[in-house]
């Protein structure tokens, strides 16, 4: 990054760049990741806000837009700094989403497994409501889904047609 702009920061912009260096984003878990990507966004729309009013501010006195591009340059580099830092950090958001939906998802089939090797019951057979039931959470009973009769299948059939319908009328128009 460039060190001049890097000097003409406050404190608190500089403290929030620094929190977004490689090693200080390993230690973040996803939450504080978010949070810090909801700071880091402000900081960049509070420059691209300033950038984009003062050029506009700008044009008249100046005698036209090429004219008056070099008088925001600071709150233009700005609003760079801070695009490609949120960039970074939304980097870092996508790969602990990306790695606690993998978690999510190996613990959701290892239950599934453990749930598939367990012994039925007395009778040998589960029942269409064992079969069909969903745990709500850990530790709670599981909820029984209905099953789809024939009957609503051809209902949400004929919604759709009939939206399709609508929207082919619209667009026919």
């Amino acid at each position: 990054m460039n060190q001049g702009l890097l000097n003409s920061l406050s404190d608190a912009e500089r403290l929030l760049v620094a929190e977004t260096e490689r090693a200080a984003l390993q230690g973040l878990d996803e939450d504080a990741l978010l949070e810090l990507h909801q700071r880091v966004r402000r900081a960049r729309t509070k420059y691209v806000k300033n950038y984009r009013r003062g050029a506009s501010a700008a044009v008249a006195p100046a005698g036209g837009r090429g004219l008056s591009y070099a008088r925001s340059q600071r709150d233009r580099d700005k609003a760079e700094l801070f695009e490609s830092v949120l960039a970074r950090v939304s980097r870092e958001v996508a790969t602990a989403a990306r790695r606690a939906s993998t978690e999510l998802r190996s613990e959701r089939l290892a239950a599934a497994r453990a749930a598939r090797s367990a012994p039925s019951n007395a009778a040998g057979a589960k029942t269409q409501a064992q079969a069909s039931s969903v745990a709500v959470g850990p530790g709670s009973e599981p909820r029984v889904r209905t099953a789809k009769t024939t009957g609503g299948l051809k209902k949400d059939a004929s919604s759709r047609a009939a939206g399709a319908r609508r929207q082919a009328r619209r667009d026919a128009r």
